[in-house]
Order: structure tokens, then C-alpha cells, then sequence
């Protein structure tokens, strides 16, 4: 049995469950300064932070182990996964130092192989976060797209530069910024202006690259986890936004967490806890009473000056009920929030071996692999998602947490990770309990078409589609950042933490600056409930 720094019980010997004997009884015995609902990693890192300045902090947990999307599971015996986050990249490095993580274990190693697209011609191209190897696999590809490429990435880290400045000045510390904030920023750069605000993926590609495989390697980067398709405006924004942190110190670094991306959550937990935070699993909350605190399900009553919902913002609103103020329910009502992605965990004999490089221990494997859609299929999935039917082909995304960890599975297996899309969210016949297979079917197709002998290898497969994510993580309609991050909804324009009922804050990806494994949304919360949530240097 392990042990934390402070002295606890180590959150992984319990996988993330953290019970306590009679906690309605106990709980409600004492007045707490905060109560956060929702143990996920922004919920953790909030109750962390208010119990470093001295509050008396209780985090309530309904499911039976901490992390919400960032956790760990067995959905077999031997294997350890994250069911839902799978890599590291924009956690900030201002939480990753403030809370000490590394000295509380967290390890990661870097994906520097980047971005293998293998194509049904036989081609493929390996985009590797290194510049240089980067350069000569592109010229090596499409020779006519190497400045093209430049000009890509020189915009992109103008943008970082701009509105993500490594230290004081990075916009997502503190409140969100205004429009003219991020248009003072940005200046006359018009490329950075187009990619932040404007372009569409196809437009972003389209006007760097030439050769239209290259075109395809990038689509599914401006798309991921949003109900839009590459063609529609703004998701240009969403690729900025996956690549705009600096894990490590190095600018849109991403890498794998040993013992898998859950160990993020864990981790925050045991600094919580030994800050003093009294956390508990699998005790759901049925009422928010603003300015007294909650309601259990039995009617216990647990009082609170501050209480912070990490639960997204439509379940906030439920569980506030009539006492919600009706614009603000307006507002959150108006964000949409159906997700339109699956994920599946799946265990293998060996690791596919791709035509195009075939082998089963390649460079391509330690990154990140995807199988594209052309410019048509993403808008015909898309579409056919959108209509509740399912596509015959989805664009996956892969990672592979064995080639790094195999800690995470018994010896001599290995287990992959695929984010897909598009799904219906909703089938028009049948339902995701009816209809689990067949996508199952649809994406282990989608995988093969590129591969020899993929199918065989296979030993189990976890499907979660938005109904399961929605059930077992408790994210409203399965959309996995608490509402749609293109740029209508970004900034300005998403919920801030503090909301117009009394002592009651959001802490979650709908606040600024929106979703994936980030952390600094609980600290923002965590300094406005203390009055302390402002921009470094300002």
C-alpha cells in the first residue's frame, strides 16, 4: 500500500475510491467554508487550491472513484485504462509547479513521433513534433508543401506567442479575455486573426498546403470532440487550441502519463487531500441550496458558504432547480452540449502493422496515429451523424499507452485507444444498447482498411458513446468539454465561475478557457471564490 507525501492513503491503491463510514452523519455535523461537487481533475485541483489558503474544503463525489473523465478503470481484469482522456498536453505548467505534482509522481513521457497518417494509396506521412525531422519527412512527401508547412507553424506559434506568452500574460490565467483583449493581442496578424477566430479546417489547410493528402492529415485536428464539421467556421480555433500549450516547456508538446491519464486526477486528489481536503465517493448530491450549501439524497442538509459545481452546467442546473436565476439557465441552455464521439478501449495481441510501414514496433507507434476521411466523407459522416444514422466509415484517432507504460496491461498484450467520429448521438432505429456492435464493426473496419492482420489481434473491445459517457462520467449529452469550443463559445463567451446565485461558482470546461485535461479552470474558480482571480502582471 502506498502512501502520499502528507501521509494518506495513495488515491491509486483504491483505484479512486475513497469511502467513509456514515458520511451524511458526519459531513453534515460540521460547517464547511467550500463544498465542490464533482471530483474530477478540475474540481480536485479548485478544492487543492482553496484549502492552500486555509478553507475548511469537502468534495463530493456520486460516482464510486474520483477523476470524472480523467480516471482510471478495469474494464478487464489485468488491464488499467483511461476510459476517456488519453494524453497529456495542456495541463498548465502553473498548476503542474504550484501543486508540486511532479514530487507527487506525476511522469510522463513525451510523444515526440507526433502525427502518423497512413493513406489508402499507400503513402503516409509522419509529422513529428521535431522541426527538423518534421521538414524532410514533408519534403521527402509533397516537397512543394515544405514553406507551406513553415508558414503553418510559424503562424501558430505567433498566435501562442501572442495570446499563451510562456509565464505572466497567458490568457488562460485569471478572468477570460474580452474580444478587444485578444484583438490587441493579435494586432495585425491577419493569418493568426483567420486560424483564431475565422477559418474552418478546410480553409486552414487549403490555404497552406497543395497536396491534398497532406490536406487530409490535419482535418481531424480542427474537429476534435465538437459537434462540427471541418468545413464549418471556426474549427481552424480548435486545432489552436490542442496545440497552444507548453507541457515540459516545449510549445504543443503532448505526452503519455505512466499509469495512464487517470493518474492526473489521482494525483490531485492525494494534494488535496493532504491540503487538508476531505473528499468522498459515492455520495451524490440532489440539491444545491444557494448561500447555505447542499442537500443529499436523503435530505441531509451540509452547509457551505461557497459551493463549486464541476458538474457541467446544464446537471448545475438541475441540481439548483427553481432556485436557478432564469437568464443564467437561459444562457446555459443556449450552449449546445451533444456530444458526437465515441471512445473505444481495446486490448491486442500486438500492435497493428500498417501497409504503408508495416511492423508492429515502429516509431509511429510511440505517437499518435490517424486514419483520414477526404474533404467529402468528413461532410457525408458528418451529416449521416447528424441524422442519427451511423456512417460507414469513421476518422479515428490512436494512441498506444503499452509502447510507454506497459505497466497498464498483463505481459505480452498491449492496449489501444481510439477517438472516433462522427456518431449519432441519438439513432433514428434502434439505440446505442441495439447498435453497440455494429459500431464497434465501423471503426475496427476503419482501422483494417490500413492495416494486416488487424481484426485477428484484437481480444476485447470497450465501446463508449455519448449515452455511456453521459451515464458513467456524468457529462451531459456525452460532450466531453461541458459545451461546444468553437469560438462563439470561447473566451468572453463561455460561463464564468461565478454565477448569479449566491456562493455558487462553476469550476468545470465550460468556464474559460474551455475544455480537455487543463487545470487551470479550477484554479481560476478556486481565486474568484477567494477574490483573487485576476491575470498575472496586470
Amino acid at each position: 500500500m502506498g502512501t502520499t507525501p502528507g501521509g494518506n492513503q495513495s488515491t491509486l491503491d483504491t483505484l479512486g475510491a475513497i469511502e467513509h463510514r456514515d458520511p451524511a452523519r458526519a459531513f453534515a455535523a460540521r460547517n464547511w467554508d467550500a463544498i465542490v461537487i464533482g471530483a474530477g481533475h478540475n474540481g480536485l485541483t479548485c478544492a487543492a487550491y482553496l484549502a492552500r489558503s486555509g478553507q475548511q474544503v469537502l468534495v463530493l463525489e456520486s460516482r464510486n472513484r474520483v477523476g470524472g473523465a480523467c480516471t482510471i478503470d478495469e474494464p478487464w481484469p489485468g488491464y488499467r485504462v483511461s476510459p476517456c482522456a488519453y494524453l497529456l498536453g495542456l495541463l498548465h505548467p502553473l498548476v503542474i509547479d504550484e501543486l508540486r505534482l511532479p514530487a507527487y509522481g506525476l511522469d510522463w513521457t513525451p510523444a515526440t513521433a507526433g502525427l502518423f497518417v497512413p493513406f489508402e494509396d499507400g503513402s503516409s506521412i509522419q509529422l513529428w513534433d521535431d522541426d527538423a525531422r518534421c521538414e524532410e519527412e514533408i519534403r521527402r512527401f509533397s516537397a512543394v508543401d515544405v514553406d507551406g508547412w513553415k508558414d503553418f507553424s510559424a503562424a501558430k506559434a505567433r498566435l501562442r506567442e501572442a495570446v499563451r506568452p510562456a509565464g505572466s500574460g497567458d490568457l488562460w490565467v485569471g478572468p477570460a479575455p474580452t474580444m478587444e483583449e485578444l484583438e490587441e493581442r493579435i494586432g495585425g496578424d491577419h493569418e493568426a486573426r483567420h486560424i483564431l477566430f475565422e477559418w474552418s479546417m478546410v480553409e486552414c489547410v487549403e490555404h497552406y498546403f497543395q497536396d491534398e493528402r497532406l490536406q487530409m492529415a490535419y482535418l481531424g485536428q480542427g474537429v476534435i470532440g465538437t459537434n462540427a464539421s471541418p468545413h464549418d467556421r471556426g474549427t481552424a480555433s480548435i486545432h489552436f487550441h490542442h496545440q497552444s500549450g507548453r507541457l515540459g516547456g516545449t510549445p504543443g508538446m503532448w505526452g503519455y502519463v505512466k499509469g495512464g491519464m487517470g493518474m492526473v486526477s489521482f494525483l490531485l486528489c492525494d494534494i488535496a487531500r493532504d491540503l487538508g481536503v476531505t473528499v468522498a465517493t459515492g455520495v451524490p448530491v440532489a440539491r444545491i441550496v444557494p448561500g447555505e450549501g447542499v442537500e443529499l439524497a436523503g435530505g441531509e442538509r451540509i452547509r457551505a458558504r461557497h459551493v463549486i459545481s464541476n458538474a457541467d452546467p446544464r446537471a448545475t442546473a438541475g441540481l439548483l432547480g427553481p432556485a436557478a436565476d432564469p437568464g443564467w439557465v437561459s444562457r446555459v441552455q443556449s450552449i449546445p452540449q451533444k456530444g458526437c464521439t465515441v471512445k473505444f478501449n481495446v486490448a491486442m495481441r500486438q500492435l497493428p502493422s500498417f501497409r504503408a510501414r508495416p511492423g508492429t514496433s515502429m516509431p509511429h507507434h510511440q505517437g499518435q496515429i490517424n486514419t483520414p476521411l477526404t474533404k467529402q466523407e468528413w461532410a457525408d459522416t458528418f451529416s449521416e451523424a447528424r441524422a442519427g444514422r451511423l456512417p460507414g466509415r469513421l476518422w479515428t484517432e490512436l494512441y498506444f499507452q503499452t509502447v510507454h507504460d506497459p505497466s497498464v496491461a498483463p505481459a505480452g498484450v498491449h492496449t489501444m485507444s481510439v477517438f472516433g467520429q462522427y456518431v449519432p448521438n441519438e439513432f433514428s432505429a434502434g439505440d446505442w444498447d441495439s447498435r453497440r456492435d455494429e459500431v464497434r464493426d465501423v471503426a475496427i473496419g476503419s482501422i483494417a482498411r490500413f492495416c494486416e492482420g488487424f481484426p485477428e489481434s484484437v481480444i476485447q473491445v470497450q465501446v463508449l458513446g455519448p449515452p455511456d459517457i453521459e451515464e458513467s462520467v456524468g457529462l451531459t449529452g456525452g460532450q466531453i468539454f461541458q459545451g461546444e469550443c468553437l469560438p462563439e463559445f470561447m473566451w468572453e463567451r463561455r460561463l464564468t465561475p461565478r454565477t448569479p446565485m449566491p456562493g455558487v461558482f462553476l469550476c468545470g470546461a465550460c468556464t474559460h478557457p474551455g475544455g480537455s485535461v487543463i487545470g487551470i479552470n479550477g484554479r481560476n474558480a478556486a481565486m474568484e471564490v477567494l477574490g483573487q482571480n485576476r491575470r498575472p502582471g496586470r
